[in-house]
């Protein structure tokens, strides 16, 4: 299989549980990382494969080595303008999926960064997006979508990240449709049209109606985690084209940080093994 849980045993639930200054409560998770050759290297498998299958890898690479290939093609640069802060963003969001899947048991397809056209950007759309089903071929009102926002805090900067994550969110009910379309067509496209079905099941909220859930989280690197930035978070206090308005989805909004040591060199060091190992 090209994905793999074995990290998920360094997500720590601290038990800490943090209150905004709009009262909304906040989960403080580590991730505890270690030096496991073992792990690292089939992590870096599950990572690589969320760019290119290796089962595709030798019908796209033409005559170029496959490290090249991941290189110069696929995976996000540690030189250019942009590359270190796209590798930490797409870094976040994967490891944010994992967390929705493998922690909060959602299922969470995995086909938003195999199709940048520019390996040095960010995907558009929502970053990520789960789907939980009660009970196996039915349809349940109790059913959940779960939109996320993430984004990452792994070098200096004054910027509040788990507010800019709520700011984001605050724009997800709005491109859901679009988000949900661009996971199906995309599923479709690869033969997986069982799985287009499930996200079919939440196209249609008004005939067939499910639970939402939205999050925001800020993964921080420990050595630029402030606590006071946490708390002065305001979801009633959203931020956008000069006006401020509440979160539209305020009473369904969870609130998560997820902090660890050094995180941009294990960032470095996941993208190396991806390519080197390929």
């Amino acid at each position: 299989m090209p994905f793999t849980s074995a990290h998920i045993p360094w997500f720590i639930d601290t038990k800490t549980k943090l209150r905004t200054s709009c009262g909304k409560e906040v989960g403080v998770w580590e991730f505890r990382h270690v030096a496991d050759a073992k792990i690292l290297s089939s992590w870096a498998k599950h990572f690589r494969n969320h760019y290119c299958l290796d089962t595709n890898i030798d019908k796209l690479r033409g005559k170029r080595t496959k490290q090249d290939y991941l290189n110069s093609i696929k995976l996000p640069s540690d030189s250019t303008n942009l590359g270190p802060a796209v590798r930490a963003g797409d870094f976040g969001e994967i490891l944010v999926a994992d967390y929705l899947q493998w922690i909060l048991e959602y299922w969470v397809p995995r086909v938003r960064w195999g199709a940048k056209p520019t390996k040095d950007e960010s995907p558009k759309g929502s970053d990520v997006i789960g789907f939980q089903i009660v009970e196996k071929g039915q349809i349940s009102e109790k059913d959940v979508l779960a939109v996320f926002e993430t984004k990452t805090k792994f070098s200096a900067s004054k910027t509040n990240r788990l507010q800019d994550a709520v700011n984001d969110s605050a724009k997800d009910h709005l491109r859901i449709d679009e988000s949900l379309n661009y996971i199906k067509q995309r599923l479709l496209e690869q033969g997986q049209d069982d799985q287009a079905e499930v996200v079919s099941r939440f196209q249609n909220p008004v005939d067939t109606p499910h639970k939402e859930l939205y999050g925001a989280v800020a993964l921080i690197s420990d050595e630029f985690y402030d606590q006071n930035e946490i708390v002065n978070v305001d979801t009633g206090k959203i931020q956008r084209n000069g006006k401020v308005s509440e979160h539209p989805k305020r009473d369904r909004l969870s609130l998560l940080v997820i902090k660890g040591s050094d995180m941009m060199k294990l960032v470095h060091e996941l993208y190396r093994r991806a390519a080197d190992e390929a």
